[in-house]
């Protein structure tokens, strides 16, 4: 299982409910196919730098899930299907920024717990 975050940038038309049903159903699909939904932040209505599919502004939602990469995958087609999604990005998170240990720290922690030989 490895962490990802993944950010999704609605049309601004929707309404507040319609979005959570869509976060909703991206959680739900992570959650049936075995891995772990994290947190879901909300970053609302934010203006773009350049123009969209015709459109100068969108809804941001930035999701925190730990799975398997072919969960991620279907993520990603269902997103990509959506058509009140303008755009999406999936990023996998190092394990330093997800906040699991690395394998030098774990290795570290499984000497210093090993009892001192006398």
């Amino acid at each position: 299982m490895r962490p990802y975050e993944v950010m999704v940038i609605f049309e601004v038309d929707l309404e507040e409910g319609d979005i959570r049903q869509r976060v909703d159903r991206v959680l739900d699909l992570v959650k049936s196919r075995g891995g772990t939904p994290g947190s879901v932040s909300h970053w609302g209505r934010r203006t773009f730098a350049y123009e969209l599919k015709h459109r100068t502004e969108g809804y941001y939602v930035v999701i925190e899930a730990t799975a398997e990469p072919d969960v991620i995958a279907e993520v990603s087609r269902m997103l990509t299907l959506e058509d009140a999604v303008l755009r999406h990005k999936v990023i996998r998170q190092p394990e330093k920024v997800a906040g699991r240990p690395t394998r030098r720290q774990a290795a570290a922690a499984a000497i210093a717990a090993e009892p001192a030989a006398s």
